[in-house]
């Protein structure tokens, strides 16, 4: 067989491995197959890949530099830094694209992404009301009690929050931007050309009417796009009447209105960090289903880039290792085939949620076939089979990245959807996959 119908073998070898892609997708759109049966299959792909990796690129590789003089530690150390070197490539840049989106494809990296946006968002909530005179006053122990309560509110440039005259319905901090308060005659809906107060980041205010149960006594509106937090009615009241120290923090505010006078920190922000952070461990329905949508907006080369970086490193080898039709992969074939099917489908199911259309997600998933064509040839064309220390040193680098993906995505993914049922699978493929590479060996 000479040298481009090897390119040729090999490049519908990487076609037939990733081709269980599209498989996988048309399962998670359209057939209802159970969670648990995709995620023993990923565990059993998983289990496959680790036995595959083991033998047919740390341990056929160390023994390949054993032959060129290399000791046991010299020969384990070479190889080990190109795993090393492979997983931390393939982790670095999983985490960038993710961070743009790509985290959409799989619920359990997506849920890690979301729990992560979460704490940003919380931690830049609590660094902002530690600078707000309502509540910079109440201690660390309260926090986890209000957070629950604050409820995000935006306003445009020009809009009005409320009138003069309104019934009060909420308490406000401006989280971002301003908004300026003007006295407005309630019976002919003027106000006047200067406003009486201009409130910045910090500034809490729609306490009076809360206290007093009277009408809005200003209008409220935004002088540039705004963001504001909102604790209703109902929590204000529950909340001062369960805290004395918040109930003299809001009369303090009301008695003035100076805006001027907030403090540029609180004492207690280091506290407050720890204490609400108990309470980040959990997603609500909403702040998910908003994260999925926010998170897909515009995630498609994203998505692509995630797909590709999953299917390279696993059809380099293939391409590298191939000499002939005798002499395939069939291990790390296998993981990856079989791993394709329920990885896939997962990311179906999770980019239908998040607004993509059929069409759209065999788009996407079809990358993948194109990158397991031109991987599995670049794998030939420029590592080949050889016994040089580049092309060892490369084969591990694509093994650490391959292990990197079985433990990034397959295992916690597997383990989302079957529980701890699938450690049975996933020692039964490493086994299989075992049995494989021995029968070979023993021939």
């Amino acid at each position: 067989m000479n040298y481009f119908h090897q390119l040729a073998m090999v490049s519908l070898l990487g076609l037939a491995t990733t081709s269980s892609s599209l498989l996988g997708a048309a399962i998670g759109l359209y057939l209802s197959i159970s969670k648990r049966l995709l995620a023993c299959l990923l565990a059993f792909a998983a289990g496959s890949l680790i036995s595959a990796l083991a033998i047919e690129l740390a341990y056929e590789g160390a023994l390949s530099l054993h032959h060129q003089g290399f000791d046991a530690r010299a020969a384990w150390a070479f190889i080990s830094s190109g795993f090393a070197v492979g997983a931390v490539l393939y982790y670095a840049t999983s985490l960038f694209l993710e961070k743009r989106g790509a985290a959409v494809r799989y619920g359990t990296q997506f849920r890690e992404y979301a729990l992560t946006r979460k704490q940003q968002d919380i931690a830049a909530r609590i660094k902002l009301l530690a600078t707000s005179d309502l509540m910079r006053h109440l201690p660390a122990e309260q926090i986890e009690r209000i957070l629950p309560c604050i409820h995000d509110r935006q306003l445009k440039q020009g809009e009005i929050l409320f009138r003069t005259g309104d019934p009060g319905d909420a308490l406000y901090i401006v989280g971002s931007g301003t908004v300026e308060v003007l006295n407005e005659d309630p019976r002919d809906g003027s106000a006047s050309s200067s406003a009486i107060a201009v409130l910045g980041k910090g500034n809490a205010f729609g306490e009076m009417s809360l206290l007093g149960g009277d009408p809005r006594t200003a209008t409220i509106r935004a002088v540039e796009d705004t963001e504001l937090l909102k604790i209703d009615k109902s929590d204000f009241e529950r909340l001062v009447a369960e805290d004395p120290q918040m109930a003299d923090a809001v009369k303090h505010i009301s008695h003035r209105r100076a805006i001027d006078n907030l403090s540029a920190g609180g004492t207690n922000a280091a506290r407050w960090a720890k204490v609400a952070g108990r309470s980040l461990d959990q997603l609500s329905r909403h702040e998910t289903g908003k994260m999925l949508t926010e998170a897909a907006n515009g995630a498609g080369m994203a998505i692509v880039l995630g797909n590709i970086l999953d299917t390279i490193p696993g059809c380099l080898v293939i391409g590298a290792k191939f000499t002939a039709l005798g002499n395939l992969s069939v291990t790390l074939m296998l993981g990856m085939f079989l791993g394709g099917i329920p990885e896939a489908a997962a990311s179906a199911s999770m980019l239908t949620k998040a607004g993509y259309r059929p069409a759209g997600i065999f788009g996407l998933w079809s990358t993948v076939l194109v990158a397991g064509i031109v991987a599995a040839a670049a794998g030939k064309a420029f590592i080949g089979s050889s016994d040089a220390l580049a092309a060892i040193f490369a084969q591990a680098l694509a093994g650490g990245a391959v292990l990197a993906l079985v433990a990034h995505a397959m295992i916690p993914v597997a383990l989302e959807e079957g529980g701890s049922l699938v450690v049975l699978p996933t020692v039964a493929g490493f086994l299989f996959a075992l049995y494989l590479a021995l029968a070979e060996s023993f021939v």
